[in-house]
């Protein structure tokens, strides 16, 4: 069976260019932010509750979202909310006032919390049918798309700086991996969990149980621990370990990395180990190494701490949501809505605490942030890894007497 024609690699495409899309629209607006706080004449705060909208809107989109996945399902969720995302990149750049800036960032958010749900189901469905492991390689393309789109926005400013004929650029993009997206999706779903013998099914608007709050507890932290490394690992190598200006942006670059990379090879893992064995001894180690690079103290044991952390959180959030998927869609577009709520609450948090401690102990608190999803590990219901597919063999001729 060539790689064109297997259905599992056509599905996997087809996620990945969802998980590439979501990367590479939300990277897009971010770094034409100056130009449109220039457009718009905003100020610093302006600025700062026009990202918040984004965030606001994804982290109170649970009930439209769980209420979209069952009145239509992962594949439409997915392909209507990717393409309203793309266009939503024209409307930002007309956007002719604050007030509208505000609202379509606040439809952004809202759409983000769609596609992330409907992206992630589509992913852990694929897993189920097929027994193959895929969640960590498709959440490294949204990686990807990030890094596609930075690389689009160096471009195209250095021919334009119209925000427009950017944003074109991008939504023609978008548009063709909605395209690829379209021809392998999942039509049907993950179905979820049956309820035990004698025990009667739960309404729909039940309390979560037990085993999806110990989820969303790994996911608000595990997101925090992944946000915070972003946004405050170059301050604290400038502030705190004394590294030059040219040096201090390698914190970013070294955790954005080594994560891309982890999640690369990460199935792999999963299949050997489960997903247990990956959260647990994952989480662990980005605690221990960030705490030992903050003893430590100096450059390079925070930049091999930050390394270590890129690669040890790496996995979380994908198996997290596979786990998720597998409790229904209900269960996994809470843990994705506290997935976003802790990438929002996080950063602000560490910085709160900053300024009140000191950055070091706002790292610590990183630190921290992973030593309680190794603790939520252990309290998880983790169902074994797929197995690698087997080899399609031509069968053995029958043998003449």
């Amino acid at each position: 069976m060539t790689r064109l024609h297997d259905p599992f690699r056509r599905g996997q495409l087809a996620a990945a260019a969802l998980f590439c899309s979501l990367g590479f629209q939300y990277a897009t607006w971010a770094a034409r932010i100056p130009a449109v706080k220039t457009d718009l004449g905003l100020s610093p705060s302006e600025v700062g509750v026009l990202l918040m909208a984004a965030g606001v809107g994804a982290a109170v989109s649970f009930p439209l979202v769980a209420w979209l996945m069952r009145r239509l399902g992962s594949r439409r969720l997915a392909l209507l909310s990717q393409l309203c995302l793309a266009l939503l990149l024209l409307a930002l750049a007309a956007a002719p006032d604050y007030r509208t800036a505000l609202l379509v960032m606040g439809v952004d958010g809202v759409l983000v919390g769609c596609l992330n749900v409907a992206m992630n189901a589509q992913g852990a469905a694929l897993e189920a049918r097929f027994e193959r492991t895929t969640m960590a390689r498709l959440h490294a393309t949204f990686s990807a798309g990030s890094l596609l789109a930075a690389l689009v926005a160096s471009g195209m400013t250095a021919f334009t700086e119209s925000v427009a004929a950017h944003f074109g650029v991008a939504v023609a993009l978008l548009l063709a991996l909605g395209a690829v997206a379209r021809t392998g999706l999942l039509t049907e779903e993950t179905a979820a969990p049956a309820p035990a013998p004698g025990r009667k099914k739960r309404r729909s608007r039940s309390l979560p149980s037990a085993l999806t709050l110990w989820m969303c507890c790994a996911m608000v932290f595990g997101t925090v621990a992944e946000g915070a490394m972003n946004d405050w690992s170059a301050l604290y190598l400038k502030d705190v370990a004394g590294a030059s200006a040219r040096l201090a942006p390698l914190g970013i670059a070294v955790v954005s990395g080594a994560m891309l990379l982890a999640r690369l090879f990460a199935d792999g893992r999963r299949e050997r180990w489960g997903d247990r064995r990956v959260v647990l001894l994952g989480s662990a180690l980005a605690a221990t190494a960030l705490a030992c690079a903050l003893l430590a103290g100096g450059v390079l044991p925070a930049l091999i701490g930050f390394a270590f952390v890129g690669l040890g959180v790496a996995a979380v959030t994908p198996c997290v949501y596979a786990a998720a998927a597998r409790q229904g869609s209900d269960a996994l577009t809470l843990v994705a809505a506290m997935g976003t709520t802790g990438l929002l609450a996080g950063p602000p948090f560490i910085g709160f605490l900053a300024d009140a401690v000191g950055l070091a102990w706002g790292m610590a608190a990183v630190a921290g942030s992973a030593a309680v999803v190794t603790l939520c590990a252990t309290r998880i219901r983790w169902e074994p890894a797929p197995a690698p597919a087997a080899p399609v063999t031509a069968p053995e001729p029958p043998r003449v007497p």
